[in-house]
Formats: structure tokens, sequence, C-alpha cells
């Protein structure tokens, strides 16, 4: 067996066409995570009555339950959930006429979210609480607060964590292929069928999985040298 360089560019030409499913996956994912592990770290910081235990049990049973077993479960057991539902009420909908990408989305956001809900949260404390204590003194309600002051300060610290937490989502969503989503390693899978050339045609996706992730580091560093530069002149 002998490498091919010439298949290698073959094969990432024409994994191009695979990118844009994996940036909408990865996209919606982190979105959907940030704004579900916004809200989860709000309610264990502040312990919300009936709310704080079920945000706890969320968090620990998906950090501790591998990222496919989550998207296996979603698949098989939504169509259940959502066809006897339909049944019972009456409604012509069919869990078949639902796109295979929205298992991934619903998915990896339920995931992202409770990964994120950690990140959101140290970020959160570390914020000193007599910033907090300053501002209801000049008459801010608690959620003036968060967003005017709190906020600000948690993402700026919470930057290097929340781009390690997009990198890991934009990895996992290799996991999609499990539920027939053709994303850039279902494409390479594709690719190498032709003629069974499965190392170049992985290499070539490892390539285009590499660059991106360097693109969003490189992206991250300059975010948080702005915001570096923007808190020395007296915000944090």
């Amino acid at each position: 067996m002998k490498l091919d360089p010439a298949f290698i560019w073959t094969a990432l030409v024409q994994l191009l066409s695979a990118i844009p499913t994996t940036l909408l996956i990865t996209a919606v994912s982190v979105l959907c995570g940030f704004i579900i592990g916004t809200a989860v770290a709000l309610i264990r910081i502040y312990k919300v009555p009936v709310l704080y235990p079920i945000a706890v049990s969320y968090v620990t049973f998906i950090r501790g339950t591998p990222m496919l077993t989550h998207l296996l479960i979603i698949y098989f057991g939504l169509p259940m959930i959502v066809d006897g539902l339909c049944e019972q009420f009456g409604i012509g909908f069919r869990s078949a006429s639902i796109p295979m990408i929205d298992f991934a989305f619903l998915s990896f956001s339920i995931t992202a979210g409770a990964y994120m809900s950690e990140v959101v949260r140290s970020g959160l404390l570390v914020v000193n609480r007599g910033q907090i204590e300053a501002a209801y003194s000049v008459g801010m309600t608690t959620p003036q607060a968060l967003r005017r002051i709190v906020f600000p300060q948690a993402l700026a610290a919470s930057v290097p964590n929340l781009a390690n937490s997009v990198i890991g989502m934009l990895h996992a969503s290799t996991l999609a292929f499990t539920v027939s989503v053709v994303d850039i390693n279902a494409r390479a899978q594709i690719v190498a069928s032709t003629n069974w050339k499965f190392f170049e045609a992985y290499l070539a996706a490892a390539i285009l999985f590499w660059g991106m992730t360097v693109l969003i580091e490189r992206f991250a560093a300059i975010l948080e040298k702005r915001i570096n530069l923007y808190n020395r002149g007296g915000v944090a």
C-alpha cells in the first residue's frame, strides 16, 4: 500500500461541499447550548427553588454520559414520543418527516448546554460580588446588573473556555454521520468508497478540521486581546 498524495488533494476538494453542514451543526449547537448553559448557570448560582436540583441533575447526567449516547437516545426515543402524542391527539404529523439533521441539532445543543453552563458559571463567579452590590446601591435591578456589569466581564473571562467549547463541538459534529447526516467525515467515507483509499480521504478530512480549528483559535486570540485592551481602560 502506497500513499497517494494526488488523491488527498482530490478528496480535499470534494470534501469542501460538506463544510457548510459541519459549520451549521457546530453553530446551532453552540448558540443553543450557550443559551441553555446561561440559563442553567444562573439557576445554579442563585439556587432557584425547584429548578436548582433539576439543573444540577441535568449537568451531572449529560457530562457523565457519552455524546453519542445522547444522539442515539434522541434519534430512537424522540420519534416514539412524537408519534405517540400525534396519534393520541389525532394529529397527522409523523416523525418520519423530521429531517435527520434536526436530531443532531437537538442532541448536540442539549450536550453543549451542560458543558457551556460550567463555562458560563465559572465566568460569572469571577466577577466580584461587590460590583453587584454597587449596582444595587445606584438603583439597578438584578437583571440590569447582570446585563450591564456582570455578563460583559464574565464573557471576557470565559473567552478561552468558550473557544475550547466551540472547537470541541466542531470535532464532535463528526458523530452526526451516525444518523445519516453527510458532514465532512461522512463525505470522506463516501469519497473513499470509490477506490478504498480511506487513509488519504480521512487525512484530507483531518486537514480541513485542523484548518477550521486554527481559524477559531486565531479569532478567539484576537477577541481576547481586544477585550484585554478594553479592560485595561478601566472596565474590569
